[in-house]
């Protein structure tokens, strides 16, 4: 959530590639280096945690080949750099990989027998129906999901992802599939904070590169660093943060789970923010395609019983 909520989109209108041509091999080979989803936590793989980034291998290659000028080279690795529109790799491999933590409920975490599930995990597998393809997870910590992606590991994001000017000089949204407005949360005796204007100078647990963190440090406040909502609580009960920020609904599903906790939401944002889908710029045709998918999953329901299932309300409407 940044501080002025707005949500806004770069995609550009093309003509669309029939779904052959696709199939043919029109989008080109399949995907370079591409991980496979992990079966634990976010600190179980070392390749979850891989924290790569750059040009897909092959672009220098490319770009040295000498076929045609040196235009057309140029051209070519900045082509394979954006990697290209990886629609058609992915209808050839039979799978979408999604990049996401499953550390993070109701969004995306593991359930008791272990398998991941939550919000973000269900709409990513209904995006993958879809496009009739397969879902494959891969899970890591979130400061290296998109460092995943740029280096071709993963094709998306799906994870409560919010738009950022920052992100979007290398990435393209989907339309938004939630609205959710942002909270702030401290210890059930503070009465210092009770606005986010009140911020100013005290401790706020945030994760370091998320938008709840930078909108905390727009008010001022000093991060402390965490990387779950427990952590968050566990902090302001130990007195070594004041506040943290999030959404609402995380912080629904905390209160739910312990009802108990002496902590206590005191305010939410006037906007709300909104969860996208992230693409590497260059990839019209897949967010074309994923836009699709959301709009038949908004129209037939599908979303706001995800949302009631998981979140106990309709978080996928602006109404």
């Amino acid at each position: 959530m940044r501080k002025n909520g707005l949500w806004k989109m770069g995609m550009k209108a093309v003509p669309a590639i029939m779904a052959a041509c696709l199939l043919a091999g029109c989008g080109g080979d399949g995907k370079d280096g591409a991980g496979t989803g992990s079966d634990g936590g976010a600190d179980a793989p070392a390749e979850s945690s891989a924290d790569a980034g750059g040009a897909r291998e092959g672009a220098d290659a490319e770009q040295e080949s000498g076929a045609g000028s040196q235009e057309g080279g140029e051209a070519q690795a900045e082509g394979d750099a954006q990697g290209g529109d990886q629609l058609a790799k992915i209808l050839e491999a039979g799978k979408i990989v999604i990049g996401t933590e499953g550390t993070y409920s109701p969004n995306s975490y593991h359930d008791e027998s272990g398998k991941l599930v939550g919000f973000d995990v269900e709409v990513g597998e209904k995006i993958a129906e879809k496009l009739g393809v397969e879902a494959e997870f891969f899970e890591a910590e979130w400061d290296s999901l998109f460092s995943s992606m740029d280096a071709g590991r993963i094709d998306t994001v799906i994870n409560e992802v919010e738009y950022s000017d920052e992100r979007a000089l290398k990435y393209d949204f989907s339309q938004p599939y939630t609205y959710i407005h942002g909270a702030l949360m401290v210890k059930g005796d503070n009465e210092e904070i009770k606005t986010f204007e009140d911020l100013d100078g005290k401790k706020a647990a945030q994760n370091l590169t998320s938008s709840w963190g930078k909108m905390a440090e727009e008010y001022g406040a000093e991060l402390v660093s965490v990387d779950a909502v427990a952590q968050t609580v566990d902090l302001l009960l130990a007195g070594r943060a004041d506040a943290t920020l999030n959404v609402e609904t995380a912080f629904s599903d905390y209160l739910k789970k312990n009802p108990d906790a002496d902590v206590k939401v005191v305010a939410l944002t006037e906007e709300a923010s909104s969860s996208l889908v992230p693409v590497k710029k260059g990839n019209e045709e897949l967010l074309k395609a994923i836009n699709e998918a959301i709009d038949e999953l908004r129209a037939s329901g599908e979303l706001k019983e995800l949302s009631e299932k998981y979140f106990g309300m309709d978080v996928t409407s602006q109404e």
